[in-house]
């Protein structure tokens, strides 16, 4: 039972590991991209939308390989952590991508896609106190 236990939670890990690897690049490419392609295409206050939007990436990205190290935690609170952080990163800071160019994209009705980033941010609150309960939790 003990070797099923380590198991899974090598898998989570190599999961979190992988899916945060993928954000981090993302997020140097996303963050490159602002600083340099964006700069003359859109305006001051899209440019802090965008900006804000790495910055939460990249901050969610760190608190998932964050979760990684509880290796010999087999949580299913770091589970649901995982997943908030995970799914908090693409409508958080991927609808503030969207809204930084909506013009560019010539998006015109940006309500629906706007009522992902409060979403977003619900699912990091939830994120953060998946991990305090895991730590509260843990001996």
């Amino acid at each position: 039972m003990f070797v099923n236990l380590a198991i899974k939670s090598n898998n989570m890990n190599k999961r979190i590991i992988i899916i945060a690897s993928v954000f981090a690049i993302l997020a140097v490419i996303l963050g490159a991209f602002g600083a340099h392609g964006l700069k003359k295409l859109i305006n001051t206050a899209e440019l802090e939308i965008w900006n804000t939007a790495v910055e939460y990436h990249f901050y969610h990205t760190f608190a998932l390989l964050y979760l990684s190290t509880f290796s010999r935690l087999k949580s299913r609170a770091i589970n649901a952590a995982s997943w908030f952080f995970t799914f908090g990163i693409i409508l958080f800071s991927g609808s503030l991508y969207l809204l930084a160019i909506k013009d560019i994209l010539n998006i015109k009705q940006f309500t629906i896609i706007g009522l992902f980033t409060p979403l977003g941010g619900l699912l990091f609150i939830l994120g953060w106190i998946c991990l305090l309960a895991a730590t509260i939790k843990n001996k």
